[in-house]
């Protein structure tokens, strides 16, 4: 009998667990006391659940557990012995902490990092941090949202996700998780990063104490002017005919801040007024750099866009227009394993799939989810890969009518 070279006895959802090591979910749940009262359905087991659903947009406990019980003795090879129920995953969502799934992404975070970095990208982009925030709507209000209530009564939930990721890896490298009526501005108290990085967030993030602490830690911040701040010029900087011709129109080195008191908070600064060339739009940035060029500094803030991407990346592929619980520590696991998700997926295009689109390589992974098949020569070359297995299978069979 002839064997197929890509055939695996494992499917490709359980390759690509391989990247989650049991011992150390494990150890986490067992430091944070996750597993306690729970015999059966551990942490480690309640994490390849919650996985399953991400990769399959699951939109209902039916749908996880009725694929899961589909698949039979299968899922004994992802390290679980019997697919579980809805009342016990709904059980574990609403009791085990969601700080334990917090832990496990930020375990696999720093333990796979050095392979995400693209090597194509410019140095200064793996110096180079954005942060932002998302917010996700809910059906009820589990968690408080901004904004007035609505004429008919009927006031929504929200969750807001604050995310600071670095532009080479593309994937979040610190997250918070918030009712969406919580400002933006806490979440940079807790950012820290090396000395000689740059910082980039839009304007929401309005805390000169903080700008001043991170210019004090030898970090370059770059963000928006917004319309209402106060400032004073101290100078005036001469524009160069490229930098005129790129688009700057103005350059002056300010304070931001009024002089009403003297405990009242003041932040040296620069000014640069830019206008697109393209479409025409006047933007006024601020930051803490002098030495840089002025079409520099307009150039890193046009990278905060990425984030941008990475949260739509979010909501298009993953399940978060329909949550598994209604509590908001179903809501916070189902995020955790969400990014968890993606972070894996982010490994196997790093380390095998580069050519792959992220929407495709995500696709063809929940397709052929249970497949046997080796993964990384599965994505080499999909439909030869099943040509070969399928010719390696038949060629195999003894039909009854055989001569």
């Amino acid at each position: 009998m002839s064997k197929s070279s890509v055939f695996t006895g494992q499917p490709i959802f359980s390759q690509i667990l391989t990247f989650v090591p049991k011992s150390k979910i494990d150890q986490i749940a067992e430091d944070c006391g996750a597993d306690h009262c729970s015999r059966y359905f551990t942490t480690h087991a309640h994490l390849i659940t919650n996985l399953y659903a991400s990769f399959n947009k699951c939109e209902s406990l039916r749908e996880l557990t009725s694929g899961l019980l589909a698949w039979g003795k299968r899922i004994n090879h992802l390290g679980i012995s019997t697919s579980p129920k809805r009342s016990t995953v709904s059980d574990a969502n609403s009791r085990r902490s969601e700080l334990v799934f917090g832990k496990i992404y930020e375990f696999l975070y720093h333990k796979y990092r050095h392979l995400l970095p693209d090597s194509r990208k410019k140095k200064i982009r793996s110096k180079l941090y954005i942060a932002d925030s998302t917010t996700i709507s809910l059906f009820q209000e589990v968690m408080g949202t901004a904004g007035r209530n609505p004429a008919n009564g009927k006031r929504k939930g929200g969750v807001k996700v604050h995310t600071l990721v670095n532009s080479a890896e593309d994937v979040p490298s610190m997250i918070r998780i918030t009712s969406a009526a919580a400002h933006d501005g806490p979440f940079l108290r807790d950012i820290q990063l090396p000395k000689g990085s740059y910082l980039v967030f839009d304007k929401g993030y309005n805390d000169y104490s903080q700008f001043e602490a991170f210019s004090k830690q030898g970090i370059t911040w770059v963000t928006r002017k917004r319309s209402n701040a106060i400032y004073s010029i101290v100078e005036k900087r001469a524009l160069t005919d490229t930098q005129k011709k790129h688009g700057i129109k103005k350059d002056y080195v300010i304070t931001l801040g009024h002089h009403h008191h003297d405990r009242d908070t003041r932040v040296e600064a620069r000014l640069i007024v830019f206008k697109d060339p393209e479409s025409k739009k006047s933007f006024q940035f601020i930051t803490n750099n002098t030495k840089l060029s002025a079409t520099t500094v307009s150039s890193l803030y046009k990278q905060r866009w990425q984030i941008e991407i990475l949260f739509r990346r979010f909501k298009q592929n993953y399940p978060l227009t329909y949550f598994l619980g209604d509590s908001e520590n179903a809501i916070r696991i189902q995020i955790w394993c969400t990014l968890i998700a993606d972070l894996l997926i982010k490994i196997v295009k790093a380390l095998g799939a580069k050519k792959w689109s992220f929407a495709n390589l995500r696709s063809i992974i929940r397709i052929h989810l249970m497949t046997y098949i080796d993964l990384f020569q599965f994505l080499q070359n999909p439909e030869k890969a099943l040509r070969q297995e399928k010719v390696s299978i038949t060629s195999g069979q003894q039909f009854l009518f055989d001569t």
